[in-house]
């Protein structure tokens, strides 16, 4: 090697001192070569040993013994390589590792555990490959161990993740079970709560009018939410001597409240008229007991129409009273239709004496008195959700065949039914009337 770095002249002979510079150089760099070769091995980043073929370790690198925290000279040809493992990795390499290598010649990659002077368990994945002579004869056994700990690390902290993923997802499925029961067990109380409320509901209501000679009679009852009482009510009863009373109110307010309030006018209107048939009586007396009960704390109000009726050979005379409500609506056997004003009458409750409103009226046969709580004429209808209100409620009844009260109830039945949603508020309807003889009915139901 020429250390000027260019060719010498061909001309010339070689110079003896150059060959001897040549062979002082590959002398080093053989040197160098060993001992980089050396402390590369000892001070490699994994571990290296290799052992006899009965396991007994014949030479370990430094890193190794460092990991271990032993000598060399307790190790070599004193231990085996199952010595280093942990009880269970003795085990698997026993029955796994141990035989696959005398299979394959080769085993790469496997985890295991080594067990420190100290005790302290190391990760490791550890590569081990036979050596043999040219005959083929095995000779020895290199076994390369890596550190898994930042593996075994990354490992523990994914099994955890999964681990709290998976009780996560098990968290969200039994917060939706409970969700899902806590649905379903509010749907059935709402049910039977409906139940209930409709069980009292119609305890507030005649279960059915009563036949009267002469007379026909027809009701009807909207309730605008199952999950709320009503404040509407209406009956029907004799009061002897071929006289009948019939009301027909409207509490303030939705609710058990309004459930008591509905009860104590009911029955205080019967009782009333038993003692005093007098609709401004009548009226009078449910004033004062509504006053009195509830004028000391939340004040409880309603409207009312009470009236009296007294069959006659071919027609019904009527005597009502109102405390404001809406004006009875009666459609004559002609086709015509108007309200029996009755201006005046004062809310029912509110003042400890109140002043009401009587009128009078006859019905002929094919006549019908209807009378209804506000939830029919204050509906919203239309595009502009504007009142239905009286006017229409005029007409649409005098646009009814003259059939009595029960067909009537019928089709204010459909009518309500089409508002939809419009319909808010409970709606009570009782018409009264005289029968139209049977060859009116013919005739209106052929017109």
């Amino acid at each position: 090697m020429c250390r000027t770095g260019q060719s010498p002249d061909p001309g010339q002979s070689p110079d003896p001192g150059g060959e001897q510079d040549v062979d002082t150089t590959n002398t080093v760099f053989t040197s160098l070569l060993e001992d980089s070769a050396e402390e590369l091995y000892e001070q490699a980043p994994c571990g290296y040993l290799s052992t006899l073929m009965d396991g007994t370790i014949a030479k370990i690198n430094h890193t190794l013994l460092s990991w271990l925290g032993l000598e060399r000279s307790r190790v070599v040809g004193r231990m085996r390589f199952t010595d280093l493992l942990t009880v269970g990795g003795k085990l698997y390499h026993e029955t796994h590792f141990a035989p696959l290598l005398q299979m394959k010649g080769e085993v790469s990659g496997v985890a295991m555990d080594i067990k420190a002077a100290s005790g302290r368990r190391m990760p490791v994945l550890v590569t081990s490959r036979v050596k043999t002579s040219d005959a083929g004869e095995p000779l020895l056994i290199r076994t390369t161990v890596f550190d898994a700990s930042e593996r075994r690390a990354y490992e523990t902290e994914l099994l955890r993740g999964r681990q709290a993923a998976e009780e996560a997802r098990r968290q969200a499925e039994e917060a939706r079970r409970q969700a899902e029961e806590a649905r379903r067990q509010a749907e059935a109380d709402r049910v039977r709560l409906q139940q209930a409320f409709a069980v009292l509901q119609q305890s507030l209501l005649p279960s059915q009018l009563p036949e009267i000679p002469g007379l026909e009679a027809g009701s009807y009852y909207h309730t605008a939410s199952p999950d709320l009482l009503g404040g509407d009510f209406y009956d029907l009863f004799p009061l002897g001597s071929d006289r009948w009373a019939f009301f027909l109110g409207d509490v303030c307010g939705k609710g058990p409240q309004a459930a008591a309030v509905t009860s104590l006018a009911r029955y205080t209107l019967r009782a009333a008229a038993l003692h005093d048939a007098d609709p401004v009586s009548a009226l009078t007396t449910l004033n004062t007991v509504l006053y009195e009960r509830y004028s000391s704390g939340e004040g409880r109000f309603c409207t009312a129409v009470f009236g009296t009726l007294e069959p006659h050979d071919g027609h019904v005379e009527v005597h009502l009273a109102s405390g404001g409500h809406p004006s009875a609506l009666i459609r004559r056997a002609d086709g015509s239709a108007d309200y029996l004003h009755t201006p005046g009458g004062m809310l029912v409750g509110v003042l400890p004496r109140a002043t009401f409103t009587a009128a009078r009226t006859r019905l002929l046969p094919g006549d019908t008195l209807l009378l209804y709580t506000d939830g029919l004429t204050e509906a919203r209808i239309g595009p502009d959700r504007r009142l239905y209100g009286d006017e229409a409620l005029r007409a649409f009844a005098a646009a009814q065949p003259a059939q009595g009260p029960k067909s009537l109830i019928t089709a204010l039945g459909g009518l309500l039914a089409s508002f939809g949603d419009g319909l808010d508020d409970d709606t009570a309807l009782l018409a009264l009337g005289v029968p139209a003889p049977p060859h009116t009915r013919v005739s209106d139901e052929l017109t």
